[in-house]
């Protein structure tokens, strides 16, 4: 409720308005610890998006760069998720209000990049090459703005039925600011009845996924599919407090503190069980990629000279095995044949020039036992 001006709370400007006193009075920790919380979750997420949008050039592999779309997407919400939690720990009025039921649902589109990212994944496993990044992004696109549409119609509705009173009355004046927030609990949970649906198809699209055959893509199922189940909880646990819970033992007091923490709980869930392991995990994934297809090649290429050279080693020493064998019957010979062999008898092959020619001519004359071992070295080969 609001303070006189007089009574402000320990930790809080004198000055301030009371709307925003949970913000700083450290007698309601709640406050003061999810404000801290959505801070760094906004910190935590903005180094995520610049870390995932500058590992895309060192990604080699094109259908693991069809996600950062919507990965990108996906983060971009959850900061939204970390913003609008101040608007349910600052004090009501008809902006924060409005602010509150129309971005509760509206920012729950990291359920839509989750579903698509499910998407993408099941039709990977189960083909070589995915869908294209656009595709998959206005797919997503479109899911988000059926909920656009929804809560900006839900709104409008209920905003109109209840009509602003007269001005000259302060208390319906007061009432007619806070219009937003008349409604029952139940009422803005029913509101949130797609966001829910889109929880369970990411449920089951994951499922899909980690009960496949392919390994390859399987890791990340199961970090949307951890993701999921533990949105699953969270949104069970906080709707039950909300429409049941309170009315029964906390009253009207902990609603803001209720959907607060669920915001909160919500959005580090995107990060530590999704963001963090796939931005993390990939670029380690693309770099072994690299690495085996690196060394794949150029040890196929070594390895092939490597055989060459060990098989012409290997018919040189069969060769030399030949004119050694020989060598016996060749004592007074001071020159190996296999020098001469593989040197001027080469060049005269390849090469018959004149030059070469005479040298043949040369060498023969002065040795006529050379045309005599080189068939038997072939023959013995």
């Amino acid at each position: 409720g609001s303070m006189a001006a007089n009574d402000t709370p320990h930790g809080c400007g004198s000055n301030l308005d009371s709307i925003y006193y949970n913000l700083c009075d450290l007698a309601a920790v709640w406050g003061v610890v999810l404000e801290a919380l959505a801070a760094t979750g906004v910190a935590s997420t903005f180094v995520l998006l610049v870390s995932l949008l500058a590992s895309v050039p060192f990604m080699q592999d094109k259908n693991r760069r069809s996600g950062v779309a919507l990965h990108a997407s996906l983060l971009v919400f959850t900061a939204g998720l970390f913003g609008l939690t101040f608007a349910f720990i600052v004090g009501k009025d008809f902006s924060t209000c409005a602010a509150r039921r129309f971005l509760f649902g509206v920012l729950f589109g990291c359920f839509a990049c989750l579903l698509m990212q499910g998407v993408r994944l099941n039709v990977l496993s189960r083909r070589k090459d995915g869908p294209r990044v656009w595709p998959l992004w206005l797919g997503a696109a479109g899911l988000w703005l059926v909920e656009v549409v929804i809560n900006t119609e839900w709104l409008v509705v209920t905003v109109v039925r209840h009509p602003q009173g007269p001005l000259n009355a302060t208390a319906e004046a007061g009432r007619a600011a806070a219009t937003p927030c008349n409604i029952a609990n139940a009422d803005f949970a029913m509101a949130l009845i797609y966001v829910m649906t889109l929880i369970l198809a990411t449920l089951l699209a994951s499922l899909a996924l980690v009960s496949g055959k392919n390994d390859k893509w399987k890791t990340e199922g199961v970090f949307i599919l951890v993701t999921a189940f533990f949105s699953v909880g969270i949104w069970v646990a906080w709707i039950v407090m909300y429409v049941y819970g309170n009315e029964r033992s906390g009253g009207p007091t902990w609603d803001d503190p209720t959907l607060a923490i669920a915001l909160v709980t919500s959005g580090w869930v995107f990060l530590i069980l999704y963001s963090v392991p796939v931005i993390c995990c990939s670029p380690a994934d693309d770099e072994s990629e690299q690495e085996f297809g690196n060394d794949l090649y150029p040890s196929r290429g070594v390895g092939y000279e490597t055989i060459l050279k060990e098989q012409s080693s290997q018919n040189m020493f069969i060769e030399n095995k030949a004119f050694s064998m020989e060598e016996p019957n060749q004592a007074s010979k001071p020159v190996s044949p296999y020098s001469g062999y593989t040197g001027q008898l080469r060049s005269s092959v390849y090469q018959p020039t004149e030059l070469a020619l005479i040298t043949k001519a040369v060498t023969n004359a002065g040795d006529p036992s050379f045309d005599v071992v080189i068939p038997r070295a072939t023959a013995n080969a």
